[in-house]
């Protein structure tokens, strides 16, 4: 099958298709058990989304159980700043941790010069998804936004309240973006060189936009993100994009206005019927179950999603959650939210 027939582009390039697609973002994780076996073979979760054999294997593992429309790339935003230079780790029970940077002299040590050698194995992976997905699954190649991964470089980790982020961006506006610039070009290339390893639908994903205010979330993530876009559509105009800013509240309908991807992603926070009236008539829409009613499973779990389905079903629509699968999610539960969405018909 021909990637423009593939239901999850007909649906981002604003197509009514008899039924929505559905991919869930962490598909690929700890709640399966077969990643988890796989995970113990490479070592620490950068060894796994370094090796390509291993992450195709994982990509792959939800698609085998539950037969997703589209599958997407296993690895991690934090391999874009790895591969400019920045020291990266993650540690059972605290997640990521980077070496910090704090001001120009910390961004002095990020360069371009081996960044795509650094990112050859997560593009090698790509190109073996592509090869071994089923025709009618479409492959999501995904980077960070600048926004989030800014905040991870320079809280070294994750933040309740990203305090010293947010006093460079507010203090130091200028050098701050010489660092978001520096991403932006990081990204884009990043982006352009998942397409050509075999990516056929690009997401953004900026999960920590709700911590800014509204002028923040456009100067530091919407206008970023459209940066990427933009560049990315220079070389491979044919390639939809989804931007995914969690957490901005109405601030959705700058980016639905903005119009410069293909696909808005939503959080569970946002109404059905505020989503439907004043987003989805400009973009297609994609969400957005709350994770823990998939965790929950039954009637909840069912009532919930033919909400969804009913309210944003009638137009351009990809079928998610409002953020990602959390690992004491059963396996039962995402079969049977699978089925359901797949045997929904508008």
């Amino acid at each position: 099958m021909q990637t423009a027939g593939k239901l999850l582009v007909r649906a981002l390039k604003g197509e009514t298709v008899a039924r929505p697609p559905v991919w869930l973002m962490r598909q690929a994780g700890r709640y399966l058990p077969e990643y988890r076996a796989t995970r113990m073979k490479a070592g620490s979760f950068l060894d796994l989304c370094y090796n390509p054999d291993l992450a195709v294997e994982v990509t792959l593992q939800p698609i085998r159980r539950f037969g997703f429309d589209a599958a997407i790339l296993f690895s991690d935003i934090l391999v874009v700043p790895h591969a400019l230079g920045q020291g990266l780790r993650f540690e059972e029970g605290r997640g990521p941790l980077l070496d910090a940077i704090a001001d120009d002299e910390g961004m002095a040590r990020l360069a371009m010069d081996q960044f795509h050698a650094r990112l050859k194995p997560v593009y090698t992976a790509v190109s073996g998804i592509k090869a071994a997905l089923p025709a009618e699954t479409a492959l999501i190649g995904f980077a960070g936004a600048p926004w989030t991964v800014a905040s991870y470089m320079i809280e070294g980790g994750s933040s309740r309240d990203y305090a010293r982020t947010k006093a460079w961006a507010y203090q130091r506006p200028e050098s701050f973006q010489r660092l978001t610039n520096l991403l932006v070009d990081a990204t884009a290339s990043y982006l352009i060189a998942q397409i050509e390893a075999g990516a056929e639908v690009l997401q953004i994903f900026d999960s920590w936009a709700g911590a800014l205010d509204h002028a923040g979330l456009l100067r530091w993530s919407l206008a970023p993100m459209k940066a990427i876009v933009d560049r990315v559509r220079m070389s491979h105009p044919e390639v939809p994009v989804i931007v995914f800013p969690r957490g901005c509240g109405a601030g959705y309908l700058d980016f639905a206005r903005a119009s410069f991807m293909h696909g808005l992603g939503i959080d569970s926070g946002v109404p059905l019927d505020w989503a439907f009236t004043q987003l989805q008539g400009r973009i297609a829409l994609q969400g957005n179950l709350d994770p823990q009613l998939l965790v929950a499973g039954g009637v909840a779990m069912r009532d919930a999603t033919a909400k969804i389905l009913d309210t944003l079903g009638q137009g351009p629509f990809i079928f998610n959650l409002g953020h990602g699968i959390v690992p004491e999610t059963p396996p039962q539960h995402v079969e049977d939210l699978v089925k359901q969405v797949q045997a929904w018909r508008r």
